[in-house]
């Protein structure tokens, strides 16, 4: 009655229904079967083909997906940069800046004045007190860096070498007490770097007191101390270089043993891959 031809009119309600029905299109989607002709099966190719069509990935999604990994990667590679600036870093950082102004106090009006060598005691003792948390902070919060592995002992044997060459240098303590704890510190820093392909020698409480022990010796060397306080500083010197000695003996013999160990399991892991 509307003159509309049937075949036309067929076709037209055939898309419809091809497009409307869920099993049609399904089976098109999972069978990749080619998509009907005509303005219909073209919108339903698109809607299969498209972006949102099961396992397929259009170029927005490839791209969105470079963009997160450079993304991800910027991000880590500023958090490892932005890492060698923490707390542990900086106290680090703040007793190398004290090593030269230490120095400066030390020696301020030829170094024998009480009010310059207080002033250079504190900047020791702040030295020393950094000394004890920069570790400690480093290894309970993981602010572990390459930078504060070798800049750590770098700090503590300046401030401490910079204190016992001024005292040396003054004539309030004799070279040869220099001489023994520098040695053997120095001494005990270089046999770590030669055994370390066997492993690492671990600090142990001796050491731990040996290096209180130092710390309050030499404060007490710095300030200008008279009377009984100074006969007291003799003897806490005393006791810092007994312990010096005897760590640094200790250092030695687990450095041996550790070396003996190491060569006998390399040499056991050979014998082992020859069989």
């Amino acid at each position: 009655m509307t003159g509309i031809p049937a075949s036309a009119a067929g076709g037209s309600s055939g898309a419809r229904g091809a497009a409307s029905t869920p099993g049609a299109s399904g089976a098109t989607g999972r069978t990749g079967a080619k998509p009907a002709k005509g303005p219909a099966g073209a919108s339903v190719a698109k809607s299969v083909s498209g972006p949102d069509a099961p396992g397929g990935s259009g170029p927005a999604d490839g791209q969105e997906g470079a963009r997160s990994a450079r993304g991800g990667k910027l991000t880590a590679a500023a958090v490892n940069q932005a890492s060698v600036w923490n707390v542990a870093n900086l106290l680090t950082m703040l007793r190398l800046l004290l090593v030269p102004g230490f120095v400066a106090l030390m020696l301020a009006d030829g170094g024998y004045d009480p009010a310059w060598r207080s002033l250079a005691w504190a900047a020791f003792a702040i030295a020393m007190i950094t000394d004890l948390f920069d570790g400690h902070l480093a290894r309970t919060y993981n602010l572990v860096t390459d930078f504060g592995k070798i800049a750590d002992p770098i700090a503590d044997k300046a401030i401490m070498g910079a204190a016992l060459i001024c005292l040396s240098a003054l004539g309030d303590l004799p070279w040869w007490v220099t001489a023994v704890i520098l040695g053997r510190e120095l001494g005990i820093t270089l046999l770590r770097f030669l055994v370390i392909r066997y492993g690492v020698i671990p600090a142990s409480r001796g050491g731990k007191l040996k290096t209180l022990t130092q710390g309050v010796a030499v404060g007490m060397y710095v300030l200008a101390l008279t009377g009984w306080l100074a006969t007291l500083r003799f003897w806490v010197m005393a006791v810092a270089i007994v312990l010096t000695v005897l760590t640094g003996l200790d250092y030695v013999r687990q450095a041996i043993v550790l070396r003996r160990r190491g060569i006998a399991e390399r040499r056991a892991a050979a014998e082992e891959a020859e069989r």
